[in-house]
């Protein structure tokens, strides 16, 4: 221990003196043994303890800000390497860690958002200890976790086509770290990240972060560069300047920063669509436990919450507040008694709450699109719509075969629903389906029916109306034998649009007939099962535009000369 001593700096100095105050706590008998543990404690976890060490502020250097060490399931910055000390000398004296409470699912969970548990400042400092140190977690390990939950609560409610443009603002502690992840995974996600970081942290896990993002061409802004204003430029602001551990009062240049957050709440009322703000952890200058004592700090739009919630957030009035870090083990559950929401699927954060209530009369797109003229438009419909499924395959869309089928039978009752195109050329769109089904009852007694393709990446949908008839039967065998063998077993199994007692008898069919054609043998197509083929009588390409003036460019069939050709003609939008 002398030699680890002459190795760290004073701060760790400090960790040298608890630990040697720890150890008058144990008997003398005792003392080899657990000399034994120790030197293979600190041999197994070394890489663990120097990566948290790097992560704190020298004890002799000072920054700007005062005490700087930040949020995320975050670390606490005095006598961080004593107290993970002494809690694994614990630890190495009781029963061993069971592995088995690390499993997430073992978490208490409780829906009613009022019953939620949060951490005062105490407690928060204490849970980042026992994680990195029993619980075996590094400070990038945490950092990386938190930032992907924060990066991921952001595209769940701000889509990247309407709130492109990000500005992180990172402070110098692990808040600031955070704030770097969430700009490379924003990255990765489409959006168009800048980072403002003015007080940078010189050790490898920070510098590494910077590397990432300078690699990724993701520019750097000092506060000289940004705008008084930040909504001029920047569609979400990430607050990533201070976490829980913060004391006093914010230094230059976070305190004009921070303003400048503030002051976006005047702003608002001049600039259509303001900057929203997205703050991790805790709002920056506020009290971890008694949230805006001034009542004139950061009013976030969001707050993603890491590991639990600060007793802060109870005071939080923005609309979306989410729980990120989806890690918590048993132990931790169990020894802070804490009530956390459940995760949905495999996502990384959790929505505390409900989302706000919005009023659906106030809900608009002003769209913005190149002007769709007669002059670019093809005279064929069929190229013209080959041209714009084009766009939307090469725009990376989900599904643009998806269409609206829309029906009506002899009682004139339209229904709709979604299918998908399996094929198109001169003779009209084709679909497959169960001849059983609603859809198929509505043609067999009214063949004129309308699909619509809805291409919201491009803000381009396509109607087209016509009679509708069924293909061939090979063209029905023929693509039936095409699909994966799991769908051609489904379209047997599903009597489509019957009354069927239960999803556990529609699971049932299923198994009994993938049992019964598990020899490899071809899958007999179902007479009641093929495709229909609808032959356009009328196209319309919709382009959206700003203040509602859509283009609406249609075609029509007409005689000419005694064949059919097609009229193109614009619709007031």
């Amino acid at each position: 221990m002398i030699k680890v001593g002459k190795l760290m700096n004073k701060e760790r100095g400090h960790a040298t003196v608890a630990f040697a105050r720890s150890w008058k706590k144990f008997p003398p008998l005792k003392h080899v043994a657990i000399v034994w543990q120790t030197k293979a404690m600190i041999l197994t976890y070394s890489s663990s303890f120097i990566t948290h060490l790097l992560a704190l502020p020298p004890a002799s250097t000072s920054t700007s800000t005062g005490a700087v060490s930040s949020s995320l399931l975050h670390r606490s910055p005095q006598g961080s390497f004593g107290s993970i000390l002494r809690y694994k000398l614990r630890s190495y004296c009781s029963a061993p860690v069971n592995r088995g409470e690390f499993m997430a699912s073992n978490i208490k969970v409780v829906q009613n958002p009022d019953s939620i548990s949060y951490l005062n400042q105490r407690e928060a400092a204490e849970v980042d200890e026992i994680l990195m140190g029993p619980l075996g977690f590094s400070v990038d390990q945490l950092m990386e976790l938190a930032g992907l939950s924060v990066a991921t609560a952001i595209a769940e409610v701000y889509n990247v086509k309407d709130y492109n443009r990000v500005l992180a603002i990172c402070g110098p502690g692990n808040n600031g770290g955070d704030g770097l992840v969430v700009a490379r995974h924003l990255y990765h996600f489409g959006y168009k990240p800048f980072v403002c970081y003015p007080k940078r942290t010189a050790k490898p896990l920070y510098t590494g972060l910077v590397t990432q993002l300078e690699s990724l061409g993701i520019p750097f802004l000092s506060v000289d560069d940004l705008p008084m204003n930040l909504s001029e430029d920047f569609n979400i602001l990430v607050d990533a300047m201070f976490g829980f551990s913060f004391h006093g009062t914010p230094r230059p240049p976070f305190d004009d920063l921070i303003k400048r957050l503030v002051n976006l709440q005047s702003c608002n009322e001049v600039n259509k669509k303001p900057s929203v703000i997205a703050s991790i952890d805790i709002p920056s200058g506020w009290h971890v436990e008694q949230g805006d004592t001034s009542g004139d700090g950061i009013k976030p739009d969001m707050l993603v919450s890491l590991t639990a919630p600060k007793q802060c957030a109870k005071s939080f009035s923005g609309s979306h507040h989410f729980l990120g870090g989806r890690f918590v083990p048993r132990s931790i559950v169990d020894k802070f008694k804490l009530e956390l929401p459940s995760y949905p699927g495999s996502s990384m954060c959790v929505r505390i709450g409900k989302a706000p209530q919005v009023d659906i009369s106030s809900m608009r797109e002003n769209y913005i699109s190149p002007e769709f003229n007669e002059d670019e438009v093809d005279p064929d419909p069929f190229i013209q719509f080959q041209k714009w499924f084009d766009d939307a395959m090469a725009a990376g869309l989900k599904e643009p075969n998806a269409m609206a089928l829309s029906t009506a039978g002899k009682d004139g009752k339209p229904s709709s629903r979604m299918v998908l195109l399996k094929g198109f050329d001169k003779d009209g769109f084709i679909w497959y389906t169960n001849y059983g089904s609603r859809k198929a009852k509505d043609l067999s007694e009214n063949c004129y029916a309308s699909v619509l393709f809805y291409w919201d990446g491009l803000n381009r949908q396509v109607r087209i109306e016509g009679c509708v008839a069924k293909v061939s039967e090979e063209e029905s065998q023929h693509y039936f034998h095409s699909r994966p063998t799991g769908s051609q077993i489904g379209a047997i199994a599903s009597k489509q649009s019957t009354v069927i007692p239960g999803r556990d008898f529609i699971h049932q069919q299923y198994k009994d007939l993938e049992a019964k054609f598990c020899d490899g043998a071809s899958i007999p197509k179902p007479n009641y099962w093929g495709g229909y083929r609808l032959k356009p009588e009328f196209f319309e390409f919709w382009q959206g535009q700003t203040s509602r003036l859509h283009d609406r460019l249609c075609y029509f069939p007409e005689q000419a000369n005694g064949t059919n050709i097609w009229k193109i003609k614009r619709l007031a939008p």
